[in-house]
């Protein structure tokens, strides 16, 4: 489906900021061709700010993959006897009521085979199948909030997952392993506006995702809070603290102890469940850009944290985009660059 078309848009429709991504397969490869970004006034103005936003960077393909997220999307990681794919489409349908907290004739439902075997001797003889749900009424309100502008929706993915995709594109574009060990185990940490997105890799495959509901918007309400100015400069010192760093950085330290407790218990679960060490964390998104965020998360989960550029070994069209400003975002394009980069796999 995608070889009609040269060129596809990742577009991540987030809480406080719309970003697109527009990839162009060239004879040589994959080409960046079109980059924007767009801060939302509110939530309601979302619709009509995608237009804005795809004008803002000149980009001109109508063939776009979105994502959703959010407490209407529920993964689980399930256990089933083997089938063949054709199979396993059929009875996830009558297996997923066990899984989910909605009916199974209100979700848009998904599922994939993986190829590492479930966790625990009880299921030696099962495969293990990851299960993938949303609301109706969610994915429907995305699909109108594309179309409304004459774009056609290739997919609509979740951001967790969107995140893997970018993960393991970096990876090949720029000559590194996608997989790693059996035994061992990789988190990507995306922290956002409103929340932070996991996906914990093993060999290359999720094992494991989970969304927590902290993000950047949390830091920006801390410092507004006690340091007693509005959201507004609140944001602009999370972004640029000067002199003030030091006392920024203390600020959100209550924030950041919140988020990485919670990761600290979803690490700790993937690493008994799967029998994984997770030994590394890469982080990504707007919030770990904060004033000693990168820090204070490998201390206090106690693994090697750092920032990957999900922009990594790719060939950028200078004429058409602003490297510049492209690059000063690169860790909050994650999302949108995993969505685009699906077209590589078709």
């Amino acid at each position: 489906m995608f070889r009609k078309s040269k060129s596809v848009v990742g577009l991540d429709i987030g809480s406080q900021y719309l970003k697109a991504i527009e990839i162009t397969i060239e004879p040589a490869g994959p080409v960046v061709s079109g980059y924007a970004r767009l801060a939302l006034k509110d939530a309601s103005s979302r619709e009509a700010a995608i237009g804005e936003l795809l004008a803002s960077g000149g980009i001109r393909a109508k063939q776009v993959a979105t994502s959703v997220a959010g407490q209407s999307v529920v993964v689980r990681y399930i256990s089933m006897v083997p089938m063949n794919d054709a199979e396993l489409r059929q009875a996830i349908r009558f297996e997923s009521d066990k899984y989910l907290p909605f009916a199974a004739e209100d979700v848009v439902l998904d599922c994939q085979r993986l190829s590492h075997a479930p966790a625990g001797e009880a299921d030696a003889d099962k495969m293990s199948v990851v299960l993938v749900a949303c609301q109706k009424g969610v994915v429907h309100g995305r699909l109108e909030q594309v179309t409304s502008h004459g774009l056609v929706p290739m997919s609509v993915d979740i951001d967790a997952f969107a995140l893997a995709n970018a993960w393991e594109q970096s990876r090949l574009a720029s000559g590194g392993d996608v997989a790693s060990a059996e035994d061992v185990a990789t988190a990507l940490v995306d922290v956002g506006a409103s929340r932070t997105q996991i996906n914990v890799l093993r060999a290359g495959e999720t094992c494991f995702s989970r969304e927590i509901g902290i993000g950047g918007i949390d830091m920006t309400k801390a410092i507004s809070r006690r340091l007693g100015v509005d959201e507004n400069e609140a944001e602009a010192l999370k972004c640029d603290p000067g002199e003030r760093e030091i006392e920024v950085s203390r600020t959100i330290g209550p924030v950041l102890e919140d988020l990485v407790a919670e990761l600290n218990l979803s690490l700790d679960f993937v690493e008994n469940r799967e029998g994984v060490r997770v030994d590394e964390v890469k982080l990504s998104g707007g919030g770990v850009l904060a004033p000693g965020a990168a820090e204070y998360i490998e201390t206090a989960t106690g693994r090697t944290a750092t920032l990957w550029n999900p922009l990594e070994g790719m060939v950028v069209d200078s004429d058409r985009v602003d490297v510049e400003a492209m690059e000063g975002q690169a860790s909050s394009l994650a999302v949108a660059m995993g969505l685009a980069v699906r077209v590589l796999a078709a």
